[in-house]
């Protein structure tokens, strides 16, 4: 085996596929075709002697000998691109860290953290990209984010099935809660009975990046009747906010809530907790990672749920 036949190419097209999941999608964020895409992965693992990715039906993941390639593809990578900056003239970058986040963690949390971050440690670069938690788990694994804040639902299992188990961490526990028109019926209590729930109209979507639809509350026994399909949070509360239906909401986006619409915990039913995690591979963080952790977790704790909206 002489790996040094293998070209940069080749390499970033495994980082491609291996962060975005599928052969098309890698092509689609490359500006490649999808063959081409498939020759580089053919020839990397020629080479290596062995297959790197596992090809499934809903897409490809990394085999044990791919996440060594993987692993050690992204500093060669990395390396590359501080050459590239430093010929150009710009200055290295020391002390980045490339950050991960759902969209319910962008309202209010991040923000709270990037600003403290700002005051505290000027000198410090936090490169930061919006993502569905399974996209952005395969992000953690490619080796092209450092730190994720994902989501998780009951029954709270693990974000990915491969091994070794990313570290995550707890940042908020926080109970789903229903945003509804304030001139509906139901906005005129304290809370929503579950059994309230039948027979309204929905506003949802999916996630960037997830197949799962969101926005109709958990477990409700018929089929929701769907009015509206958004991805874009603030969308969908505007649309809430124009009487056009109800829709669930993460807690932490209820500072984001517009006029016109009542936030309320709904009882009755299984609780609805939902979490933001901070993921990271498990190998010891840097001293930059360690910081931005810090600044995260500060600012989960800052930035608690106000009680409902009105």
């Amino acid at each position: 085996m002489d790996f040094s036949d293998v070209s940069l190419t080749a390499l970033r097209v495994l980082r491609a596929v291996a962060e975005q999941g599928t052969f098309t999608a890698a092509a689609a964020s490359l500006g490649y075709t999808q063959s081409a895409v498939s020759r580089q992965i053919a020839a990397i693992e020629r080479v290596a002697g062995t297959e790197l990715l596992e090809r499934r039906r809903g897409g490809a993941r990394l085999t044990p000998a791919g996440r060594v390639v993987m692993r050690r593809a992204t500093v060669v990578l990395d390396e590359i691109a501080a050459t590239a900056r430093e010929l150009s003239g710009l200055p290295e970058q020391t002390g980045t860290v490339r950050l991960g986040w759902v969209p319910s963690a962008g309202a209010d949390l991040l923000p709270h953290a990037l600003a403290a971050l700002r005051d505290s440690d000027p000198g410090l670069d936090v490169v930061s990209r919006e993502g569905g938690t399974p996209a952005l788990v395969r992000a953690v694994r490619a080796g092209t984010l450092d730190l994720a804040l994902l989501a998780s639902a009951p029954p709270f299992r693990a974000p990915d099935n491969e091994s070794p188990p990313l570290t995550l961490q707890t940042l908020t526990e926080r109970p789903l809660r229903l945003a509804v028109p304030a001139t509906h019926p139901l906005a005129r209590g304290e809370y929503v009975d579950v059994a309230d729930l039948r027979g309204q109209r929905w506003i949802a979507g999916s996630s960037a990046g997830e197949d799962r639809l969101m926005g109709v509350w958990p477990g409700l026994d018929e089929r929701p009747e769907i009015a509206h399909t958004a991805r874009d949070w603030l969308a969908k509360l505007h649309l809430v906010a124009a009487g056009c239906g109800l829709t669930t909401l993460p807690a932490s986006l209820i500072r984001a809530v517009p006029p016109g619409v009542r936030v309320l915990p709904v009882r009755g039913g299984p609780q609805e907790q939902r979490r933001l995690l901070l993921a990271h591979l498990p190998a010891p963080p840097s001293p930059a990672m360690t910081r931005v952790a810090t600044a995260l977790r500060a600012a989960a704790l800052d930035t608690r749920t106000p009680g409902p909206s009105s």
